[in-house]
């Protein structure tokens, strides 16, 4: 089994248990935030994890958390124990990002439009106290029709924040419908150029072509945007691209679809 296979898989697991979580959203950040962090790319002190000059990932998208929790829970920074109390009475890893609820969790978020605004924020310290850190900030498509997330853009441009790299995971769904039929946007390229973002565009499924562009340096002076091209629902055949799957768990026959893709046995889910 790859490595994605297997936190899909754990991904499932953990909410299986919780009874609930947004699967879909999980399944389609879960190779970036894998690339991100188990390939070296966000610089971060295992022995010291809340080191000042550290990399900061802020997920803004914060219902796609449980695949920000199990990358976390790959590397260390959270334990099986808290993993496996994912929204559990008086666990402290709810179905939204909460600051400081573990090493790696950078901002609360789940109130979509925030991220970006924290992500500025941050990175503009960072550069007041000349660090070298990088500021990442992970979007959702639908997201970005929230006016904070331009405001956030302009700032980002305007004090040349060449420390802050944004991700759009662009699955094209959101809650109810797809971002074209709700807001007739099908491109997010020129829009975000249009603010003066360096803009690069990359198959957020492709580890290796994930990875090569997170590595490669911005000598232009200004933010860079990654449009991520991925599917929600990734890796489980009936809610790849279905707008229903945004929150909802598998009924019983979906169930057996679920454990045959993701090779999950029937004594895994007890």
């Amino acid at each position: 089994m790859d490595d994605i296979k297997r936190l899909k898989k754990k991904i499932f697991i953990t909410a299986n248990k919780a009874g609930a979580a947004h699967l879909a959203s999980a399944f389609s950040v879960i190779d970036l935030l894998y690339v991100l962090y188990c390939k070296g790319i966000i610089q971060y002190d295992p022995e010291n994890p809340w080191k000042e000059e550290r990399d900061r990932l802020i997920l803004s998208k914060g219902h796609a958390c449980l695949a920000l929790y199990v990358i976390l829970n790959e590397i260390g920074m959270i334990t099986d124990e808290e993993l496996d109390n994912f929204c559990q009475p008086d666990s402290h890893l709810g179905g939204e990002p909460k600051l400081g609820a573990a090493p790696g969790v950078e901002a609360s978020t789940g109130s979509l439009g925030h991220g970006l605004s924290f992500g500025v924020g941050i990175a503009m310290a960072c550069k007041m106290n000349q660090y070298h850190n990088k500021i990442y900030v992970i979007l959702g498509d639908g997201e970005c029709q929230e006016g904070s997330v331009w405001e956030a853009a302009m700032s980002a441009v305007n004090f040349k924040l060449d420390n802050l790299i944004v991700i759009v995971d662009d699955n094209r769904l959101q809650a109810m419908d797809t971002v074209e039929a709700i807001m007739g946007i099908n491109s997010w390229k020129e829009k975000w150029e249009a603010f003066g973002f360096d803009v690069m565009e990359i198959d957020g499924h492709n580890l290796e072509e994930i990875e090569r562009t997170l590595s490669e340096s911005n000598p232009n002076g200004s933010p860079r945007l990654i449009i991520s091209h991925t599917i929600k629902g990734h890796g489980v055949s009936f809610m790849e691209e279905v707008p229903i799957w945004h929150f909802r768990m598998p009924n019983e026959s979906e169930m057996e679809i679920v454990k045959k893709e993701l090779e999950i046995s029937e004594e895994e889910l007890v």
